[in-house]
Order: C-alpha cells, then structure tokens, then sequence
C-alpha cells in the first residue's frame, strides 16, 4: 500500500512555499503550531482562542488543509479554544509515513490525535472527508466526543459522476483568469473557486500524490450508533449526493441527529454560506453530551 507524499523535491519546495505564504497571509493572528507524531505521521494542527474552554477541532475536506476554515477562526476561537488540522495523507503541513487502509484507520489516526492533544470532550467539525473520518472515529472510538457538526458529508450516499463531473468543472474554472471565475463559479454551482488564495494553493499541490482510502457509504448498521449529539449540515445543491435522500436515511437511522438541508448551497458549502456554518458550529458546541 501506498501513502501520500509529493512527486519529487521541487514539486515539495514549490507547496511549501507557497503553503507558508498562504497561512502567513490568510492567518495573520495568533496561533500555536504543534506537530503531533502518530502511528501515521506527524500531524500538524494549530491552537489558538482562548486556554481554557470547550474545545472545536476542524478537519478540512478531501485535497484541503486546515488554512480551509481561515475565515472561520476569529468568531470561534472568541469563546472557544478552535484547534485546525492538517490531515494526515492530504496537502499540508502533516507529513505521512504509514498507509492509511480504510476507515478504522483514519478513526484510529484520529483519535491518536485527540488521545495526543488530551481532548475528551471535543466538539469536532468535519467537511466532506473530514466528516467521514469524524464519523469513522465516533463509530470505532466513541467517548472523546462531545458533539459532532458535519458539513455536507461524504459516506452516506454512493459517489455517482455527478460528483466527479462536478470536481473537474470546479478545477477547470479554478484556472480561468480571475475576472471570470464569479461567472464560472455560479455556472459550476462551486464558489470555493472564489477563494483565490487558497486556490492557489490547491495549484501548487498539484504535484502531490493522494493514496487516502475512498470514502466509503456506512451500513445502516453504523449509522444507527451514532449516538452523541449530532448535526449534518447538507447543502441543498450537493453535487456529492441527494440531500432529500440523505436527510430521510440520517433521520430513520439515526433519530438523536439534527439535519439541516441548507438552500442556496452546494458541496462547498462552507464557502457558500460561511455566516450560516458559523452559527451551527457554535450553536452545537453549545450542546452538552445526553
């Protein structure tokens, strides 16, 4: 098996500069580096908000980093201690050194992680892939949870073309020149596109080779043990599933979780409507465990 690193030196130099001057540039603020060793790698996060409190961890979706959820920082880390990862095995700071085989690995790489930094009651915020490894974890690991808040999901749904044919557009529009890409965004229905910055840096980690495990759809079976405070948070426009369809299959298996299907919203959701992530996140790092 395979584990996920750059293409050579030059294609490693070019991302990490670029990554340095996009973190220095999108998160001016104060923050903690921490690199964390696990079974799978070094783990890089960054702490910032205050000492003492609940604390949010993010995790970014699939070909993201933890510069993702920048405009998200300030207004969580008010109340709260908000710690970013960069995933293992995806374009960041992180650097992997084992393969990652399927689910009850990437659960078992989190919850190292969690188990590392000393959170028992953490209020983890997923998107996409992010939200399925958040899920693997509370199925495989449960008690170090306190709420989950999951952004448009990946793992509850087969992955058609759709998707696929929705990626391509948003990486063939992410090129355009920028007086363009406003047009080409609401044409491809993905206004990640806008995020200039970041998507130079999706440019600049082209030259990475991605071998995380695909994101699987979980058996009824796991769905139903879900049990910690929950919210799925599914942007009504999702090119990744039928968000009418998730909705009924979370609330039949899983009765306990709150789901939201978000209009004016696709799979980048928390481009689309950052305001409104924002208000969930914090409104169910409110909740306590039952």
């Amino acid at each position: 098996m395979r584990i996920s690193e750059f293409r050579n030196a030059k294609a490693e130099d070019r991302f990490r500069t670029a990554y340095e001057q996009t973190l220095t540039s999108l998160w001016p603020g104060p923050r903690t580096t921490l690199d964390i060793p696990t079974t799978f790698g070094v783990t890089r996060v960054y702490r910032t908000g205050p000492e003492t409190g609940d604390p949010i961890v993010l995790l970014p979706g699939s070909g993201g980093n933890a510069l993702m959820w920048h405009r998200y920082i300030d207004d969580l880390a008010e109340n709260h201690p908000v710690i970013a990862v960069d995933t293992v095995g995806e374009p960041g700071a992180s650097v992997q050194t084992s393969p990652i085989a399927d689910g009850r690995d990437g659960a078992a790489w989190l919850d190292e992680l969690l188990t590392a930094l000393e959170l028992t009651a953490a209020h983890v915020v997923g998107c996409s892939y992010g939200g399925w490894l958040a899920i693997n974890h509370q199925i495989h690991h449960p008690g170090r949870m306190a709420t989950l808040t999951l952004v448009d999901p990946a793992g509850l749904a087969d992955v058609g073309r759709r998707f696929y044919t929705w990626l391509i557009a948003g990486g063939l529009a992410s090129a355009a020149p920028r007086p363009f890409r406003p047009r080409l965004a609401r044409l491809v229905g993905n206004s990640a596109i806008l995020e200039t910055e970041l998507m130079g840096l999706v440019r600049a980690s082209m030259g990475f080779r991605r071998a995380l495990p695909l994101a699987y759809t979980f058996s009824d079976e796991e769905l139903r043990s879900l049990h910690v405070p929950s919210l799925f948070l599914l942007g009504a426009r999702s090119a990744l599933h039928d968000s009418a369809q998730v909705a009924d299959r979370i609330r039949r298996l899983a009765p306990s979780a709150r789901v939201e299907i978000v209009p004016d919203a696709g799979h980048a959701l928390p481009a689309d409507q950052p305001t409104l992530v924002t208000n969930r996140i914090l409104n169910t790092a409110s909740q306590k465990p039952s």
